[in-house]
């Protein structure tokens, strides 16, 4: 492995290099999209504006997690959020150290987005990851460099492992933080571009002994919610990465286990993964706007404590996910109660066009997905 040859070894490193020509249709269809969140957020009430924050940040921090295996409990990032932001939601605190953490870290990159990057900084947030000073069962050193081991990123068994990547050793870390950080600060530069290279540059280094995944992400959106002038997060990258996690991490090997400085393919991939964030959000932010027009439609329906937690539920969580619909099972174990009640209650709901009989259902696997208005 001492022979391997990798971006850093490069003479030139690191001086990358990209075909604008390549990513400039890419650029003006992002452009498009976000001027069409532009106009979206502009025309809507503050009270949407945090539900729509509050679903974005959710869906991005859980997915952040995701990436590196860290699953994470939805009503508990949702209240840390919450409470960090000040939004009103229904249910107990179920917030964690963890969560809280999270959270924290992930809102000082997009609301401080103006403040200086620095190393300390970056230690803030790796400690934000790791309160308790481990990565699941590991001890790991917290808001400070690397230690002198090498830091390889590999996978398959101990007896046939494969080694995709060996980053910097630590002897450079100095050199290379000090050097990333002053580019980084630097908004001679500020474009999308930067955002990914920010990502790719931070991941070559891989200057901590855990995060450095998750903080490459922060450092791209810190960038883009710089350049978009925002203190609001408008779509998740992280989400849209997760989505695609096997061409990510063939991509980031592909770039990284090469002296090539040339990161087009890179730049390429991560522009379309931004794409296709923007896309998502859009349709993330007209649900908010649809569940806002639902209830002001039923905001004289007489509904009682059971159903109004259902229709939340499945407002939440929107039409796309949990399997799009509700049944008597479902009704029941959500409100904690009797199936002859959920059956009941469901049958009122139907009654004052609240939910609708799903198509193609019927008797015992009939199940009901939300009226949404016009």
């Amino acid at each position: 492995m001492i022979n391997k040859k990798w971006i850093w070894t490069n003479k030139r490193y690191p001086e990358f290099f990209y075909d604008i020509h390549i990513l400039n249709p890419i650029l003006l269809d992002i452009k498009y999209h976000q001027g069409l969140l532009d106009g979206i957020f502009r025309n809507i009430s503050s009270e949407d504006i945090d539900q729509i924050n509050l679903n974005l940040l959710a869906i991005d921090a859980i997915d952040t997690s995701a990436i590196e295996g860290n699953i994470l409990n939805r009503d508990s990032v949702r209240s840390s959020i919450a409470k960090k932001l000040a939004i009103s939601i229904e249910g107990n605190d179920s917030s964690t150290i963890h969560t809280n953490g999270l959270i924290e870290f992930l809102l000082d990159a997009i609301i401080n987005n103006q403040k200086q990057v620095t190393l300390e900084r970056i230690f803030g947030w790796h400690n934000c990851l790791f309160p308790t000073g481990y990565s699941g069962l590991q001890k790991i050193d917290v808001a400070q460099l690397r230690g002198p081991d090498e830091m390889q990123i590999v996978s398959g068994s101990y007896i046939k492992e494969s080694v995709h990547y060996i980053a910097p050793p630590r002897s450079r870390l100095d050199e290379e933080m000090t050097r990333f950080i002053d580019w980084i600060n630097n908004d001679s530069d500020l474009s999308i571009i930067k955002a990914g290279i920010a990502h790719l540059w931070f991941v070559i280094i891989h200057p901590l002994d855990d995060g450095n995944g998750r903080i490459a992400r922060a450092l791209s959106d810190l960038i883009l919610t710089k350049e978009a002038k925002a203190v609001i997060k408008l779509y998740s990258v992280s989400s849209a990465i997760k989505h695609d996690i096997k061409n990510y991490y063939s991509i980031l090997e592909k770039t990284t286990a090469s002296e090539s400085l040339d990161i087009t393919l890179w730049l390429q991939w991560f522009l379309n993964t931004m794409l296709k964030s923007l896309k998502e959000s859009l349709k993330s932010v007209q649900y908010v706007i649809d569940k806002t027009a639902f209830w002001n439609l039923h905001k004289n329906t007489v509904l009682n404590a059971r159903q109004k937690k259902l229709l939340n539920k499945l407002l939440d969580m929107g039409v796309d996910n949990f399997e799009g619909s509700i049944n008597t099972r479902k009704y029941a174990a959500i409100t904690k109660t009797s199936k002859i009640t959920a059956s009941r209650e469901l049958k009122d709901l139907v009654d004052k066009n609240c939910i609708i009989q799903c198509k193609g259902t019927a008797g015992r696997n009939t199940s009901y997905e939300i009226l949404l208005c016009d």
